[in-house]
């Protein structure tokens, strides 16, 4: 089974969360398809992207899981009652490669929702974002909603702004069903299709 094969497994099975594959051959594989692709030089589009997408499995670096300890380990799959989705869309009217991102943490009665531009840069299969906009809601009540961090300023920038400045995902891995991407911060993730 090729590392492609296991890693659209493990996405799918984490929906449901049975016949799980281990943590390690999950994080071997995520090893060896970024690996593979980087020898490959694949190249994505961003419309392989478009759609909104659930969590499944994280890793740390190498930092992060020495503060983290056990809980964190190598990789961990995320738990059924946390629902973090990333929305991708385009825009109307908008350049080519560009668009919105929406990021969801659903914890049944609270309810985070992180928005703003994106840029698909290729052929690195490069995504930068930034998060401009929050929104909070409880038990269904929105608390809050707007600009956050200097938002509508940084929006207004957001294009012509280098990547060094960004936050951004690098995908070495686009499947109709499964996508997986290393984090700026040098974390590895998994995410399922939902929708």
């Amino acid at each position: 089974m090729t590392s492609q094969q296991v890693l659209q497994e493990a996405a799918l099975s984490a929906l449901e969360k049975t016949n799980l594959k281990s943590p390690d051959e999950v994080v071997t594989a995520l090893l060896a398809a970024e690996k593979e692709a980087k020898k490959q030089k694949f190249s994505y589009s961003f419309e392989q992207l478009i759609g909104t997408w659930r969590l499944c499995f994280i890793t740390g670096t190498k930092k992060t899981r020495k503060r983290a300890g056990i809980v964190l380990g190598a990789g961990k799959y995320l738990p059924q009652f946390l629902k973090i989705t990333i929305t991708y869309k385009t825009i109307e009217d908008s350049e080519p490669n560009q668009g919105r991102v929406e990021n969801c943490v659903d914890l049944k009665f609270f309810q985070l929702s992180l928005t703003g531009p994106i840029k698909f840069l290729t052929p690195q299969n490069i995504l930068a974002f930034d998060f401009t906009k929050m929104q909070i809601k409880l038990l269904g009540l929105t608390i809050y909603n707007g600009y956050i961090r200097a938002g509508k300023a940084k929006e207004a920038s957001f294009y012509s702004d280098s990547i060094k400045k960004q936050a951004f995902f690098t995908y070495f891995q686009i499947q109709e069903m499964a996508i997986a991407a290393r984090g700026r911060g040098g974390g590895l993730a998994l995410w399922t299709r939902v929708n």
